[in-house]
């Protein structure tokens, strides 16, 4: 394990984690104008017109979008019920505004604690209303003990639509056999770092380790994966991402990367300026906290950023 700086840093993420869970706090600052305009940096809005307008913005930057309507883990099937609503609304949005993107969802979401069969019916029915509009469903993975129901539902969904693609986190031992099963199925895969609490058992703690898997994993998807998308704010993974695909001589069209709306939008601009692909992951939605959290804990730079606005205010 490292020490030092990252050590800190690790505390940090972990305390932030904990306070994301926090439903005393999350109500009070869902509910704070004050908050919500700090966090406009990470989240395109509360509604979904809000969203579809950043996302015009975005497309006459040639950047491409994946609309998350903000929630996870809810507790009834009325509840599961509204979610699957507000992503078939947000897919009408998409054709209706012609732009061309993509809805990603999280199974708890969907009812995945409450119904599995209910949660699976939920996502049937984003998937194949998806298919009709001509556009994809990226399947977000959550923790560890959530993996092996996601990857039966996008394997059960790939087959029903072929239009869903994978989240897969570098951080987790287990990645690197997911990844190779979902690639034999012909699957698209999103890689990510991976952003929730998880013991060492089953993840990698030190980011020596961490960013080692993400290089193996970005390698394999590159080698045998379809369509995939490596998803990293790290300007060392991207630019071996770039040097990886120029010496497979992979067309530009053939992956993409991913970022988080609202973070390293210098290195955003560089990337298209390259002809690269790239797509952003954009939040919307009053359930804001526990995402926004999150971002915070990942990386310190949006610690730091926050702060020096709440400094202004």
């Amino acid at each position: 394990m490292e020490s030092g700086p990252y050590q800190g840093l690790l505390m940090l993420r972990n305390v932030l984690l904990i306070l994301s869970r926090q439903t005393w706090l999350r109500d009070w600052m869902q509910d704070s104008p004050a908050a919500g305009r700090l966090t406009s940096r990470f989240v395109a809005g509360r509604s979904l017109d809000q969203a579809l307008q950043v996302c015009r913005k975005l497309a006459g930057e040639r950047i491409l979008f994946t609309l998350d309507h903000l929630g996870e883990n809810v507790s009834t099937i009325e509840q599961a019920a509204a979610s699957r609503d507000a992503y078939l609304k947000a897919l009408a949005g998409i054709a209706d505004s012609g732009l061309g993107g993509t809805i990603s969802i999280k199974l708890t979401q969907l009812g995945l604690d409450v119904s599995e069969p209910h949660c699976r019916e939920n996502a049937r029915r984003l998937a194949e209303s998806a298919r009709e509009m001509g556009t994809q469903v990226e399947i977000d993975m959550e923790s560890s003990a959530y993996v092996d129901r996601t990857l039966a539902s996008v394997r059960d969904l790939h087959a029903l639509t072929g239009n869903v693609r994978a989240v897969i986190q570098a951080y987790l031992r287990r990645s690197e056999a997911d990844i190779s099963q979902l690639c034999r199925h012909q699957i698209p895969v999103r890689l990510c770092k991976g952003a929730y609490r998880e013991p060492e058992s089953v993840a990698f703690l030190s980011k020596s380790e961490v960013d080692a898997s993400f290089s193996r994993l970005m390698r394999m998807l590159l080698a045998g994966g379809v369509q995939p998308a490596i998803a990293s704010h790290d300007e060392r993974q991207i630019r071996e991402t770039i040097e990886v695909a120029r010496q497979r001589k992979l067309p530009p069209d053939t992956f993409e990367f991913q970022m988080l709306y609202g973070i390293r939008r210098d290195l955003q601009k560089e990337l298209v300026a390259r002809g690269c692909r790239l797509r952003l992951y954009v939040p919307y939605g009053d359930a804001w906290y526990p995402y926004f959290m999150r971002r915070l804990a990942e990386r310190p730079a949006n610690l730091w950023f926050l702060v020096r606005n709440l400094m202004r205010a």
